[in-house]
C-alpha cells in the first residue's frame, strides 16, 4: 500500500517539476525585446570564422533563450567540413540555403541541397563536407550547450593545437572527436 502511493505521489509531481522548469525558463525569457541580425552579421557583432576563414557567425545566442537554442549561419568558401564527433547533449539541425553538402550520420551518408533541412541527434557521430565551391547553412543546436564558447576558443587560438589539445578543447565543451573530417 505505502508503495502505491508513493508511486501515486511521485508521478503527480512530475508534472509540477516539469512546469516549474518550463517557467523558470519562460521567465528567463520574459522581458526581451526582438532583435534582428543583419545579413553577414554575428549577434554580438564578433563573427567567428571556421578554420581561419569561413565566417561562422551567431545569430540567436543562448543568452537570448536562456540556454535552451542557438543559432549560427556559415558561409563556406572551400570544399571542407568539419572532423566526424559527437556532441553529448545537444541536437543539431542543418538547412541548407545555398550550394550542395554530403553530410554523415552514423552509418547514413546523405547528400543535401539549397532547401532541404537534417537533423542530427545528439550522441550519434556525425560529419559533413561542403561539395559546392559557396554554401551556406544555418544550423540550430538544442539546448545551446556551450557552441559558442567552443568557437570563441577555436578563434582566440595562435595555431592550429595537436590532437591531445585538440580533444581536450571538444571534451570541455560537450564533444569529442571520433574521426578524420570527409574528403572529396
Amino acid at each position: 500500500m505505502k508503495r502505491k502511493l508513493f508511486l501515486q505521489q511521485s508521478l503527480l509531481a512530475v508534472p509540477a517539476i516539469l512546469f516549474n522548469n518550463k517557467s523558470q525558463c519562460q521567465q528567463a525569457i520574459l522581458g526581451k525585446e526582438p532583435f534582428v541580425v543583419g545579413a553577414g552579421k554575428s549577434r554580438f557583432g564578433n563573427s567567428s570564422k571556421f578554420m581561419g576563414l569561413h565566417p561562422n557567425d551567431l545569430k540567436i545566442s543562448a543568452k537570448d533563450t536562456a540556454g535552451a537554442l542557438s543559432v549560427f549561419e556559415y558561409t563556406g568558401l572551400a570544399k571542407i567540413g568539419p572532423a566526424l564527433h559527437v556532441h553529448f547533449e545537444q541536437d543539431e539541425i542543418f538547412m541548407v540555403t545555398e550550394g550542395s553538402y554530403r553530410f554523415v550520420v552514423g552509418e547514413q551518408t546523405l547528400q543535401l541541397n539549397a532547401g532541404e533541412t537534417i537533423f542530427l541527434p545528439r550522441t550519434i557521430p556525425h560529419t559533413w563536407i561542403q561539395l559546392t565551391d559557396k554554401g551556406k547553412l544555418i544550423y540550430f543546436l538544442q539546448p545551446a550547450g556551450k557552441m559558442e564558447d567552443f568557437f570563441a576558443c577555436l578563434d582566440n587560438l595562435k595555431e592550429m593545437p595537436d590532437a591531445q589539445a585538440f580533444d581536450r578543447i571538444h571534451a570541455q565543451h560537450g564533444m569529442k572527436v571520433v574521426g578524420p573530417p570527409l574528403t572529396l
